[in-house]
């Protein structure tokens, strides 16, 4: 029963945190004596050893990564997998993907079921996996009690998770002002996620708007509800919005497939791009490359972020100091969709 016995598994059968679990076995003062003893009394029950999975000692390391996703059909996400996969595969670790969905207690258990299979770390790809209240974001402090945490194109300031991001509001923010100082006013911007990283490309689009002395109109800020696959459904939204009268010869998006659907509607409605209507996508994924003329789109540097959050990985797991947060500049890549 040893062998199988997890930190995790203690926390279960004892009815505390796991944090508290491993306060008792760091010999932390600050838990209550009935609570050590009911923990004690399960870790001698099932003959737990501790330092069986040591990270310091590299005792039975699994060389193994926990990797979580919220959805592995989405483009970014996809590839975000890919990069970090083929880097630790690179550095002798093997991974387990956990595909999560949007809901928090789906995400409980897989970070759960990754710590009982003794991953080495969890890797956490999207800001969606930050929540905005601490209660929510309890499950990961938890976690990083027991293994490293890594957050992809997240921030969360915590004890043992490192963040590797792309500052999203600065990128979402230079790309509008160089469509405002080109002459564009009228600017939609279109998103599709309420994450950290969507919050923070939106309030990049305001502040753009805010510096020009360009009042912000809630009807140019316009969030798509439908699936990242539906670049049909994206066209009619666009076009709902230009038959109600709303007026814009330019448009930014937080995601390369709103900016295809958008460049649809202008093909379908016989709008000139970028003479008429320019388009910016986010991303700079292969969709970039998917509509005439070829899209603009910033790229947020996604292979160099996960090339330094797996660097940053392996020198944690071999006990290095390593950076908790790294920042990366996003950039606009231009093509025929901008006039820029």
């Amino acid at each position: 029963m040893s062998n199988q016995m997890t930190i995790y598994d203690i926390s279960k059968k004892a009815g505390v945190s796991i944090a508290t679990v491993s306060r008792v076995l760091n010999g932390s003062t600050n838990v209550k004596p009935r609570t050590r003893k009911k923990v004690m009394d399960i870790i001698e029950q099932y003959g737990y050893k501790p330092n069986a999975f040591a990270r310091g000692l590299g005792l039975n390391s699994m060389k193994t990564i926990g990797i979580l996703c919220a959805d592995a059909s989405d483009l970014y996400l996809a590839k975000a997998i890919y990069y970090i996969e083929q880097k630790l595969r690179e550095n002798g670790y093997h991974s387990v993907l956990c595909c999560t969905g949007y809901d928090i207690e789906t995400k409980k258990e897989s970070v759960n079921l990754l710590l009982s299979q003794h991953v080495d770390a969890i890797v956490m790809i999207g800001s969606n996996f930050i929540m905005n209240t601490p209660e929510d974001n309890q499950y990961i402090k938890d976690a990083a009690v027991t293994v490293p945490i890594m957050l992809l194109n997240a921030d969360f300031d915590c004890n043992n998770v490192y963040c590797t991001l792309c500052d999203d509001y600065k990128a979402t923010q230079d790309a509008t002002e160089q469509l405002i100082n080109g002459g564009a006013k009228d600017i939609l911007y279109l998103y599709n996620s309420n994450s950290y990283s969507g919050l923070k490309k939106l309030a990049g689009f305001q502040n753009a708007l805010l510096t020009h002395d360009i009042p912000l109109k809630k009807q140019l800020m316009q969030c798509f509800k439908g699936s990242h696959e539906d670049i049909d459904g994206v066209k009619g939204f666009v076009e709902s919005l230009h038959a109600k009268g709303l007026k814009f010869n330019a448009i930014v998006t937080s995601d390369d497939f709103l900016a295809v659907g958008s460049m649809n509607f202008a093909r379908a409605n016989h709008i000139k791009v970028p003479s008429e209507l320019q388009v910016i996508g986010y991303n700079n994924s292969i969709l970039s490359h998917c509509s005439e003329p070829e899209l603009s789109s910033i790229d947020n540097r996604l292979e160099d972020m996960c090339i330094q959050l797996v660097k940053t990985l392996i020198g944690t797991l071999t006990q290095n100091e390593m950076p908790q947060k790294t920042i990366f500049s996003g950039e606009l890549i231009k093509r025929g969709s901008t006039r820029i």
